[in-house]
């Protein structure tokens, strides 16, 4: 179902980047598995460029049962653009739920003003895809923005609606990274760096992908997924409670 969001991702990132492979561990990189009633099959890919220092993205296909793609670009630490976060989950053609945001890294207002305003008219636009519905895993007012696209949907409107709102969000992130000057204060990029990696400690804690990831791969290899892949800069629990 959204094997078309991941093309065109990938030829808008390979257009306009210059990228290079950060490299994934093989068996975090392709896995199979045959639990439950499909087997599902999971791939992920992972890139770095002078102005992006990593971009993820992970497709899972277990067939009818369920399609997911997730994604996250964070930007170069000399960079104070928010991160973009993709989430489209599929679990049959009915229960659809999808998440797209620019991640902002910080909340005060010239940086909403800068980054998070301009998503205002594209949001406005697709009205339908920005319901209000509950988050049972996050506070929506940290990593999230005012402007986000949150729903559950159905197929049909994945494709006439969510494909040409993804696009939209895509051209005005390029757009952000095009017209953002680094940042050469050691203290600024500090702060950068502290809050990305923040974000990567309160996303391993919560993100409830681990459970699915858990069905399908087991509790063991999940964990290492989450802690060595998705969110690397996320200190595990039991290991931050060791260093106190």
């Amino acid at each position: 179902m959204f094997q078309p969001f991941l093309q065109h991702l990938e030829k808008e990132l390979f257009s306009r980047f210059t990228l290079s492979s950060r490299p994934i561990a093989p068996e975090l990189e392709f896995q199979i598995s045959q639990r439950g009633k499909n087997p599902a099959m999971i791939e992920s890919w992972c890139y770095q460029c002078p102005q992006l220092r990593k971009i993820r993205y992970t497709y899972i296909n277990a067939g009818e049962t369920a399609q997911i793609f997730n994604s996250v670009i964070y930007p170069s630490y000399q960079y104070d653009l928010p991160l973009l976060g993709v989430d489209f989950l599929a679990f049959g053609q009915k229960k659809i739920l999808v998440v797209l945001d620019f991640q902002p890294l910080f909340r005060d207002p010239d940086y909403l003003e800068k980054y998070i305003k301009p998503m205002a008219p594209i949001r406005e636009k697709y009205n339908e895809l920005a319901q209000d519905l509950e988050m049972k895993f996050y506070d929506a007012n940290q990593y999230f923005s005012p402007y986000l696209l949150f729903a559950k949907t159905d197929a049909q409107t994945v494709v006439n609606r969510l494909f040409p709102a993804y696009q939209e969000y895509l051209q005005l992130y390029w757009q952000l990274v095009e017209q953002a000057q680094p940042k050469t204060d050691p203290a600024e990029i500090e702060r950068i760096v502290k809050a990305q990696k923040d974000y990567d400690q309160y996303s391993a804690e919560r993100d409830p992908a681990s459970g699915l990831f858990s069905s399908y791969f087991g509790h063991e290899w999940s964990e290492e997924f989450l802690h060595e892949f998705l969110f690397e800069d996320a200190v595990s629990v039991p290991v931050a409670a060791e260093k106190k």
